[in-house]
């Protein structure tokens, strides 16, 4: 899979809706798989199977 940006949008319970920065598409993920810290407005990049926080919007 290649390199995503996404932006943390929701967060219901143990899942967060990430919504990718560049196309819009939404994705379903179970909070333990995001890193610690991660929050509503959490800028992410995912790439080789691993999420970073890149910063914080809002």
């Amino acid at each position: 899979m290649e390199p995503h940006d996404y932006k943390v949008t929701k967060i219901e319970g143990e899942y967060a809706t990430l919504t990718d920065t560049d196309t819009g598409e939404e994705l379903f993920i179970a909070l333990f798989l995001l890193p610690d810290g991660t929050d509503i407005g959490s800028l992410l990049h995912y790439e080789n199977l691993s999420y970073e926080i890149t910063g914080q919007e809002g």
